[in-house]
This record gives C-alpha cells, structure tokens and sequence, in this order.
C-alpha cells in the first residue's frame, strides 16, 4: 500500500481549482478576504457591481442606523403656499370673438412672448376684476348675450 502525501504547494483550507467550478472557485476567494479590504475595493472601483457575497460583507461592516441630513436650502426657505384647485370648464362664444383672441395671439407672439387661450382669458379676468363697478357696467353691456348650450340636431339626420 502506498502512503498518501499531502501536497504542500495548496494550503489546508483552501480547495483545488481543478475540482471546483468557476463561481464557488471565486466564493471561495472572496471568503478569504478580510472585510477591510473588500469595502476599500467596492469603493475604489464604482463602475462594478458588488456581488452578494461582497454585500453581505460590507453590510456588516457599515453602521446599522443611517440619518438623513436636510439640505441647507430646504431649511431657510419658508414653507411653499397651498396649490391652487384648476378648474375646467368649457363656453360657448361667437366665431368673431374667437377670432380675436388668435389676433392677439399673434400680437403677443410678436413681442417675443406666445401665450395661451386660457392666459388670454385669465388676463381679461384680471383686467375686468380691476374695473370700478361703473366701468365694469358698461363694458358687460357691450358684451351681446348669446344663447348658451350646444346646438339642437335635426331629427332627419
């Protein structure tokens, strides 16, 4: 019978390469490696994901609490004022009316500064908000009433 001798080129704990596959080889590898040295790495190259077995160490090496800090500018500003509630709401008005509000569309638009319909008529709100109640008076009875609601359908149709 022949004696068995160990080989003295591979430590005791470690296992032979040729018997392992490739990923318990590099578990294998990376157990061996001290704790220190293995968040120094995952620092040192951010552009490659940590594997678990990496994670796992460093989760144990960082602190268990972590505190949110506020930044400087969200501290000494004051609080931001309530969001207004939009409403949508749809009207009816005459096709030479509409028509204006594309005229000052354009009129806008040459000034450098588009604007919406809806700015359009927020702005007539504006400006009518800040009539007296004799001017306001005036300027609501130049305004024609039209019959509101959508146009009635022919029954032959």
């Amino acid at each position: 019978m022949t004696a068995r001798t160990e080989d003295t080129t591979q430590p005791h704990d470690q296992k032979p390469t040729a018997t392992t596959s490739g990923r318990a080889a590099t578990a294998a590898r990376k157990a061996d490696i001290k704790p220190e040295t293995v968040r120094t790495a995952v620092k040192a190259s951010p552009a490659r994901k940590a594997s678990t077995t990496e994670k796992a160490t460093s989760a144990a090496v960082k602190p268990a609490t972590k505190t949110k800090t506020v930044p400087a500018k969200l501290k000494d500003t004051e609080p931001k004022p309530a969001k207004v509630k939009l409403v949508r709401d749809s009207f009816t008005m005459p096709s030479d009316e509409y028509a204006v509000l594309a005229v000052i569309k354009q009129r806008a638009l040459a000034k450098a500064h588009p604007v919406k319909k809806s700015e359009l008529l927020r702005a007539g709100v504006k400006l009518l908000e800040g009539l007296s109640d004799a001017e306001l008076l005036r300027t609501l009875k130049r305004v024609p009433t039209i019959k509101t609601g959508r146009p009635k359908t022919k029954k032959g149709d």
